[in-house]
């Protein structure tokens, strides 16, 4: 495969004066990345906008901003500082990795690719991102960025799998030349192709009348750079029925609600919410719900609907609200607490983003649905 020398020199140029101005890149002139900082930047960006990710990236290195400080906290506090992120593995894998780095590697990012493959949650694209952009080593890396841009570059034509086997092929080959300049600059040259596909080879939309290196781009000269890579057919969402349950205390600004953590195996898994009983049918979800309330003498009432949609399912959650002043619940074993309705609106805490969204639902004013010690209702 031929390397133009020529193209590579002209995308470096235009990233070092075009290039966004990012937490976790260095600025232009200075010094590599903080490969924590990378590996942060990276597990955050996986199936996330950039835009999405800047201010919890701020927050995240301001509670965490090393791997030592990372591994001594309890993962659950790694959870909920990733909330509104959504894919909540990622925090869980980051967290694993960091305990590894500190537990193997003395709190250091090792540079090896094996020991970088090793590390929880880190693929064959993280190490390439890690030891290229980190640590300035000449190593590939291929995300839907760059495969978007090597493809169009080639006119690759193939299913999903051979464009993919084709971009890794690729981004390899223009390392191998000695005298290439992204061997010389692999951190800048990772970076440049990333964002070459994010600002101007966009999917379905490429800007070939403003790419620095639209010489040459076999896609563009045949007029065919939108077709390619095809568009992705993605399957419908499918819908998932659930109730939740308000639960709340008191009023005003001392007003709480009742919150429970969801299980590790669970969706949203380690973050907090009201209790909630899903089901791919509508009238199971709603029997689930009344006997638990039932068997706790509470008396719930609909008082909104909240559509919450993700990659694969889009939650139609029915809202059941009511104020109790008995004894606190119980739901199986995990833990539970009141929490002020000012801090959940607020996103603090773990609290999840439907949890959220199920709070900001109530309405005024609410029955007092449960009998005090006294047996009075209130």
């Amino acid at each position: 495969m031929t390397v133009d020398v020529a193209r590579q020199r002209a995308l470096l140029t235009w990233y070092v004066a075009n290039q966004r101005q990012l937490p976790w890149r260095h600025a232009p002139g200075g010094p590599h990345p903080d490969p924590y900082a990378v590996l942060v930047s990276e597990l955050m960006l996986q199936q996330t906008r950039v835009d999405s990710v800047l201010q919890p990236f701020a927050r995240w290195m301001a509670r965490f901003p090393d791997f030592s400080s990372l591994a001594a906290a309890p993962v659950d506090d790694a959870v909920a500082a990733w909330a509104g992120l959504g894919y909540y593995r990622r925090a869980r894998a980051l967290h694993a990795a960091a305990c590894a780095v500190v537990e193997r590697h003395g709190g250091a990012l090792p540079e090896d690719a094996a020991a970088l493959a090793a590390l929880p949650g880190v693929g064959a694209y993280t190490v390439g991102a890690l030891r290229s952009i980190a640590f300035a080593r000449p190593a590939a890396l291929v995300d839907g960025n760059v495969a978007r841009v090597l493809a169009r570059w080639h006119a690759a034509r193939g299913d999903e799998s051979t464009l993919r086997k084709a971009a890794w092929a690729a981004a390899e080959a223009e390392l191998a030349p000695e005298d290439a300049p992204a061997r010389s600059d692999p951190s800048r040259w990772s970076q440049a192709l990333m964002e070459l596909g994010a600002l101007v080879c966009r999917p379905g939309q490429p800007d070939c009348a403003t790419c620095p290196v639209r010489a040459g781009c076999r896609a563009a000269d045949a007029g065919v750079a939108a077709e390619i890579p095809p568009a992705r057919k993605r399957a419908a969402p499918r819908d998932v029925h659930a109730v939740a349950v308000l639960l709340r205390r008191g009023f005003g600004a001392s007003r709480t609600v009742w919150l429970r953590q969801q299980p590790s195996d669970a969706r949203w898994a380690g973050l907090w919410q009201p209790p909630m009983f899903e089901s791919e049918h509508v009238g199971h979800a709603q029997q689930q719900a009344r006997r638990w309330c039932d068997a706790h003498g509470l008396v719930a009432e609909p008082v909104a609907e909240v559509e919450h949609v993700l990659t694969h399912r889009r939650y139609r959650v029915e809202v059941w609200q009511c104020d109790t002043f008995g004894d606190e619940p119980s739901f199986d074993a995990q833990p539970t607490r009141w929490t002020p309705v000012t801090e959940v609106r607020g996103r603090g805490d773990g609290v999840s983003r439907l949890g959220v969204r199920v709070v900001h639902a109530a309405r005024e004013p609410a029955r007092a649905s449960r009998a005090t010690s006294s047996g009075k209702s209130s």
